[in-house]
């Protein structure tokens, strides 16, 4: 005899405390994105329509409400991600590893900025950059395979080079520290790792 699925039955006070919790991180993110990049609690729980009571009742602190900004910002990166063949030839997948990088750093922007200020004393924001830099990573990993093996002994710095040269310490000196648009930022990228892959190894 078939088994017949039971429907799950979610308490309303937990759905209650999930849209609350969700409307908080929105509105953390959103003050954010508006440029206000180190809201406070009361501007947070204002934003969100809650009472500030209720923002720490669903986080105990900062670090666990910039858990939960980190881990929707890293969904929403996810989710705009694209993988780029390694089969292309090498010039077509730096343009178009570039172009994603420039995308989703720009994607990342506000959030970036404003963990910048708070990462030498917020364990968690480091994390969640560590999350971002290993995703990063991966992708070179993936992307550029053939040129790291060819690197042999120097694959690793090699490898290192290019999350370096793409990740948002880079992005940020090209956008704010020299003033350059987005479409520039990404040429000035691109040429960086072109030089990165296409020239001959130094000696070591």
């Amino acid at each position: 005899m078939a088994q017949t699925e039971v429907p799950v039955r979610v308490d309303g006070r937990t759905l209650r405390a999930e849209r609350t919790r969700a409307a908080i991180v929105d509105a953390h993110l959103a003050l954010i994105g508006e440029g206000d990049l180190r809201p406070t609690g009361e501007r947070i729980a204002e934003r969100a329509g809650v009472s500030l009571r209720a923002l720490w009742t669903n986080f105990k602190d900062m670090e666990t409400l910039f858990e939960a900004s980190g881990a929707r910002l890293l969904a929403e990166y996810d989710a705009a991600w694209r993988p780029v063949s390694p089969a292309q030839p090498l010039s077509r997948r730096v343009e178009a590893y570039c172009r994603q990088r420039a995308r989703l750093l720009q994607l990342i922007a506000p959030s970036a900025r404003a963990s910048a200020m708070r990462e030498p004393v917020s364990a968690q924001l480091r994390l969640n950059r560590a999350r971002h830099v290993e995703r990063v990573r991966a992708e070179v990993e993936v992307v550029f395979a053939a040129e790291l093996t060819a690197a042999g002994s120097q694959g690793r710095l090699l490898c290192h080079a290019i999350v370096a040269a793409s990740m948002w310490p880079a992005w940020s000196m090209l956008r704010d520290g020299l003033g350059l648009g987005v479409e520039e930022a990404r040429a000035a990228m691109t040429r960086t790792v072109w030089s990165l892959l296409a020239a001959p190894a130094p000696p070591a």
